[in-house]
């Protein structure tokens, strides 16, 4: 097939079928949900994969930067780089994403809500001198 590349990612960390996690997960690099966890999961370096099966499920936020999500998540997700809510999704709360891919299916009780690098606030205008503030403004001398 041309033109679309499939993530293969390396899971370093497994929840297996059979095991409830309670408390939250903190990870680096790729974790596979197919049990349960009540708590957040969270993991800030880039290119971080969750994967939750469709026998997974969170009962609590996700912060990751890229989700695989084919179980259900209780709790808002935030995916600063992508998520991908597959057939059998299900989130109860809101999902912050960069880039999002949805199939026919895939459920979402809460707010979509696109966050980009180019949505955050930027300084448009560096002061030049001590005198002139983040306005862009040089205030006049005090009177005496």
């Amino acid at each position: 097939m041309m033109g679309k590349k499939r993530r293969t990612a390396k899971i370093d960390s497994l929840i297996g079928q059979n095991t409830e996690i309670k408390g939250d997960v903190i990870f680096s690099g790729g974790l596979h949900v197919d049990g349960k966890v009540s708590g957040n999961v969270i993991a800030e370096e880039r290119g971080s994969l969750l994967t939750v099966s469709d026998q997974g499920a969170v009962e609590g936020e996700v912060r990751v930067p890229n989700v695989i999500l084919n179980g259900s998540v209780v709790g808002d997700v935030h995916a600063n780089e992508r998520i991908e809510l597959a057939p059998h999704a299900r989130v109860n709360g809101n999902v912050y994403y960069n880039l999002i891919e949805m199939a026919i299916g895939a459920e979402v009780n809460g707010k979509l809500v696109h966050r980009s690098e180019a949505n955050k606030p930027k300084l448009t205008h560096m002061p030049e001198s001590k005198e002139e503030n983040a306005m862009g403004v040089v205030p006049e001398p005090a009177k005496s």
